[in-house]
């Protein structure tokens, strides 16, 4: 009976060294687990504070690039307005060019016309034939006539080929 005694002495030890070393696995683990549930929390939180700054910085960028886009906007507007002012000045000088250029083509035309002929043809002569050829262009064709009867025939024979082909003469 000794030895049965002891038997289940041994038994209840064992069982509860046993039991002993579950509650310290399971103390162990438990305490694993938190840690591991504090580094996971730690991790969303950092996480979630990453997240809020990459969203901060993503608006201050796009709030940057709306401000460049309109800013570009208005200067592409401001573009638009200058040419649109340097063109009307352009078509303004070019109309004032014409008025100038007519206005000494008439008085050199009106020069020639009140020239005496022998004198006209002598100058025409000399000239580059395109030059007279516009200026025999404006002149009435009985002034023309007159004119090219007093020239050499053949410079009066290439001017009248450029006034077949017609202004302009340059």
């Amino acid at each position: 009976m000794r030895a049965f005694i002891l038997i289940v002495i041994l038994s209840i030890s064992f069982v509860q060294a046993q039991v002993t070393d579950c509650t310290k696995i399971f103390e162990e683990r438990k305490e694993e687990l938190r840690r591991e549930a504090e580094q996971v929390d730690e991790a969303r939180q950092s996480f979630e504070a990453l997240k809020a700054a990459s969203t901060a910085l993503f608006e201050r960028q796009e709030k940057a690039i709306e401000q460049k886009r309109a800013e570009l906007e208005a200067y592409e507007q401001q573009l638009k307005e200058k040419e649109e002012a340097i063109q009307k000045r352009l078509e303004e000088n070019r109309k004032i060019l014409a008025l100038i250029k007519e206005a000494k083509e008439n008085r050199l035309v009106e020069t020639y016309a009140k020239m005496r002929d022998n004198a006209a043809a002598q100058i025409l002569e000399s000239m580059d034939r395109k030059e007279a050829a516009g200026i025999f262009f404006a002149l009435p064709p009985k002034k023309v006539s007159k004119i090219m009867a007093k020239m050499d025939p053949v410079a009066a024979s290439e001017i009248t080929s450029l006034l077949n082909e017609g202004p302009p003469f340059k």
